[in-house]
């Protein structure tokens, strides 16, 4: 569904980044090593759609949650991101080593956001009271 979103965003002019979370670290971690993550960050906003797959898969260390939380900060209320992720919000404390980063997080990633679970996958236990939950059949 991510794929697909920025499929339509780009054939809509739209500038899209696709990447997976260890990719997107990976890219933070260089440029805050070579001193630019305020420049990769500015940079990384002049794109209109930015989808992370995989958040969840592999668990981050503390310096990687952080610069996650500075890519996901940056782009909140500025432009568009899509997280894709096998888990609940509930599992994003044990995914980024820190529940109060995770929470920071899911509050800037669910403000003005539609959480959608595909109909028949595993229901994600946690976010049924997100006021913006809706059931997203595939087939639609």
């Amino acid at each position: 569904m991510a794929t697909g979103l920025g499929i339509a965003a780009a054939n809509h002019g739209h500038r899209v980044l696709f990447a997976t979370a260890v990719d997107w670290v990976t890219r933070l971690t260089d440029a805050h090593r070579a001193g630019r993550l305020p420049q990769e960050l500015a940079q990384l906003r002049r794109y209109g759609q930015i989808i992370v797959d995989e958040v969840g898969y592999l668990p981050f260390e503390q310096d990687a949650a952080n610069l996650f939380f500075q890519l996901v900060s940056s782009r909140y209320e500025h432009a568009s991101l899509i997280l894709t992720s096998n888990l609940p919000f509930s599992g994003w404390g044990g995914v980024f080593g820190d529940r109060a980063v995770a929470a920071a997080m899911i509050d800037r990633v669910v403000h003005h956001a539609d959480v959608l679970t595909p109909k028949g996958a595993r229901r994600n236990r946690g976010i049924d009271t997100l006021p913006s939950i809706r059931t997203q059949d595939p087939a639609d």
